[in-house]
């Protein structure tokens, strides 16, 4: 190939590169891409750190501390300071502290950890037992009447005074909240039950609220959650205390070294077992010739009644009556309950005060055993009745 042929294969190659290079720049546009590492350590490790920003953000002094010990050198005047973490290691004496505290003019506000029992007339709760207040799961409390349709039956309001609408948060709406003493000042609701209270106590001031969950990241950005958390501690210095007492040591091997604990568990129960020294011979097991149908019944029962549970007895027996009632009267499904229990009535000669008694929800707490073979036979009456 001469010179010229060279020249013309090389300017060929110089006029593709050219046009490929114009065509990659008229259709290659620059773009950002953001990629998501997910939360920083800091955050992974305090789940109130989005609450501690906003709060500083609205020029509101925020500190953290660990526990009660530097409650003394917290000055109670323009001070609140906030409980959010688990409470039972913390003792009557410093209950009776933070209490003193409150009385001096600070601000507290705490998460109610602890539901009322009634057969012991206490919660647990240190706190809520003190001020009188009660919590109960919202399902166990008598529907209200419903005056008007509610939008959002789900979310707690805060009506305040001079404003049009109420702020709306994210309560969790399974707990409620009760003040048999009437000691509340303000309180606020969803549809059916009451997820903060506020109360004075002495100089200072007390919020109690069912869950604290709404503060947390992200859900502290929904609803009005962030402006509540202001609300409640604006004009003061705060102080987060969501790790009452550190940790102990067993609590941490337990928290990050379960599988450890509990293999090494095992092995001395088998140690034991092996080393053990056996007193008299192995007594023989019962012949199966001497046990009885009447025996086979009775550790039956008493196996679904130390497993299941009364509750779940008692449900079996009130599903079995309303699919018997479905046999006896078609469409009895789809009639309202009032409706149900009047046919029931009907069918078992049974008043309906009675047939209320006997299909209302189980309780929880377990019945004495007189009141819960009362209950057993009754639910047989109606059941064979159809």
């Amino acid at each position: 190939m001469n010179r010229v042929g060279q020249w013309l294969i090389g300017l060929v190659l110089v006029l593709v590169v050219a046009a490929a290079g114009l065509y990659i720049a008229r259709h290659l546009h620059p773009y950002d891409e953001v990629i998501d590492h997910g939360p920083s350590p800091e955050a992974r490790g305090n789940p109130w750190l989005a609450a501690q920003i906003f709060l500083r953000h609205r020029d509101l002094k925020v500190d953290t501390v660990n526990g009660l010990e530097s409650l003394a050198q917290l000055p109670p005047q323009g001070h609140s300071l906030l409980l959010l973490g688990d409470r039972q290691t913390v003792s009557a004496r410093q209950t009776e502290a933070l209490l003193a505290w409150v009385r001096a003019g600070g601000r507290l506000l705490f998460v109610a950890q602890a539901l009322w029992n009634e057969d012991k007339a206490m919660s647990g709760d240190l706190l809520l037992d003190r001020l009188q207040l009660h919590q109960f799961m919202a399902k166990d409390l008598p529907p209200l009447p419903e005056d008007q349709p509610d939008k959002y039956p789900q979310l707690t309001r805060l009506y305040l005074e001079n404003e049009a609408a109420p702020a709306y948060f994210s309560f969790d709406p399974d707990f409620h909240l009760e003040d048999p003493a009437n000691k509340a000042q303000s309180w606020a609701n969803s549809s059916n039950a009451t997820h903060l209270m506020q109360l004075k106590y002495g100089e200072g001031l007390i919020t109690v609220v069912t869950d604290a969950d709404l503060w947390t990241t992200p859900a502290i950005g929904r609803y009005d959650n962030a402006w509540l958390l202001w609300y409640l501690n604006q004009g003061t210095d705060v102080s987060l205390v969501w790790r009452p007492d550190r940790d102990s040591l067993a609590t941490l091997l337990w928290r990050h070294y379960p599988q450890a604990l509990v293999s090494l568990a095992l092995l001395l129960a088998l140690g034991v077992w092996h080393l053990a020294v056996r007193h008299g011979p192995l007594q023989a097991p019962p012949a199966l010739a001497r046990r009885q149908l009447r025996e086979h019944l009775r550790a039956t029962a008493a196996f679904l009644l130390r497993n299941a549970g009364q509750a779940t007895l008692l449900r079996g027996l009130q599903q079995d009556i309303l699919r018997r009632a479905r046999r006896r009267h078609p469409g009895f499904e789809r009639l309202a309950v009032a409706e149900q229990w009047q046919v029931l009535s009907r069918l078992t000669r049974q008043p309906t005060a009675a047939i209320g008694q006997a299909l209302r929800p189980p309780l929880k707490q377990r019945l004495g055993a007189a009141e819960f073979s009362r209950q057993v036979a009754h639910l047989q009456t109606l059941r064979n009745a159809l």
